[in-house]
């Protein structure tokens, strides 16, 4: 096929992100650049100065680290299994896997704060068996955003990995253990760097949505605030659009260096690719 023509075929999908993503995304950070008809860096190091800030940014990033390993932590092993079991099986597992991606982000964030409330389930279970002897506070804190980010998270690295997974030729796995590789040192030498890839993308779309997530921190994390329900604050609330700005090209900026740190360590994990 003529190569021109594929490159026909492209343009209406590239014509498409420029319009609308895009350019939109150049005009908000050049505006963030601009104060009263001037170039200025003050929007930025105003943020940076504020205490506020800074402990907002700090438990955003540690919500959406913590959510990352705990996601991998839970999805790899689950992954693994559901690979090796039969079509039939595999099939169930997968449903149940990507059943939380069918139900809506608020009946989610809703369903949990029914289990983790002052009156909750869990709270009224470990009184009933005397385990403590009074309520967590889970609610509104941290914590409570990571459980409700692992919830709508975990499907997307599981289906990730399984797709990789799925490809490995396990003959090589039982070559290793015929040569007297134990069953670690074969699981560290060949499944794990040729899952390389799948973990990766897999933590960068976990990281990434717990970093913009919306809906789950607002629900359960109350006044405890992470950049995106700081963002709509400034921009919903106090009107404030410059301020909501700046806040966007951080959270841009952020996601871009965490990218170009995953990418830099899957070479080093896996200098072939």
């Amino acid at each position: 096929m003529n190569k021109r023509f594929l490159y026909l075929l492209l343009l209406p999908g590239i014509l498409f992100l420029a319009a609308f993503m895009l350019i939109p995304i150049m005009l908000t950070i050049a505006s963030t650049f601009v104060q009263d008809g001037q170039l200025t860096l003050e929007g930025y190091l105003h943020f940076f100065r504020d205490g506020y800030f800074n402990r907002i940014l700090f438990t955003t990033l540690r919500v959406s680290v913590v959510t990352t390993l705990v996601c991998v932590v839970l999805g790899y092993p689950a992954a693994y299994y559901i690979s090796r079991t039969s079509a039939r099986k595999k099939s169930i597992l997968l449903a149940l896997a990507i059943f939380p991606l069918l139900t809506s982000p608020v009946v989610r964030s809703f369903s949990w704060m029914i289990i983790l409330g002052k009156k909750g389930l869990l709270n009224t279970f470990l009184l009933s068996t005397g385990l403590i002897h009074d309520p967590l506070e889970i609610m509104y804190t941290p914590v409570a955003m990571m459980v409700g980010l692992v919830h709508l998270f975990l499907p997307l690295i599981i289906i990730t990995l399984l797709g990789v997974m799925e490809n490995l030729d396990y003959e090589l796995v039982l070559a290793a253990r015929s040569l007297g590789a134990s069953s670690f040192t074969a699981f560290r030498k060949i499944i794990f760097p040729l899952t390389v890839p799948g973990l990766i993308i897999g933590s960068i779309l976990v990281f990434v949505g717990s970093l913009t997530a919306y809906t789950t921190p607002a629900l359960l994390g109350g006044k405890e605030r992470v950049i995106s329900t700081f963002l709509y604050q400034n921009a919903m609330t106090l009107n404030d659009w410059q301020a909501a700005s700046v806040i966007a090209v951080i959270m841009i900026v952020i996601t871009f260096v965490v990218v170009g740190l995953m990418n830099k360590w899957a070479n080093r994990l896996n200098p072939k690719g």
